[in-house]
């Protein structure tokens, strides 16, 4: 597996040494992120693709919903072998929705942190 790095900011790194991320927990996490990053319906190419935020995340009534749509995200990700723990948290009042999930890949494990 060969990612492209992404910065702090979130941009592709481009013409230095480190620029990828080769067989790594990095870059199954860097993975996980992006396909969490992307809501439904933003890609042009497939509508359907991506994380359903205003519907089964910020948009659900209850937690079990909110949960399995960011599992699912993640175990349909490549390179991921499990997840190992979860936890979730959602402010009804702010509609923030966070979660930490420990995942096994196939080159190790990492950790994912997501707000939103």
């Amino acid at each position: 597996m060969r990612v492209r790095r992404v910065d702090a900011n979130g941009d592709h790194e481009f013409g230095r040494s480190g620029e990828f991320l080769i067989d790594s927990p990095e870059a199954v996490r860097q993975i996980i992120e992006s396909r969490l990053n992307l809501v439904t319906g933003e890609w042009f190419l497939d509508k359907t693709s991506g994380t359903d935020y205003y519907g089964k995340v910020l948009g659900a009534h209850t937690q079990g919903i909110r949960d399995a749509e960011i599992r699912s995200r993640i175990l349909d990700t490549v390179g991921v072998v499990s997840i190992d723990s979860y936890s979730s948290s959602y402010d009804a009042d702010t509609r923030e929705f966070s979660a930490v999930v420990r995942v096994t890949t196939a080159y190790g494990a990492t950790t994912v942190e997501l707000t939103t």
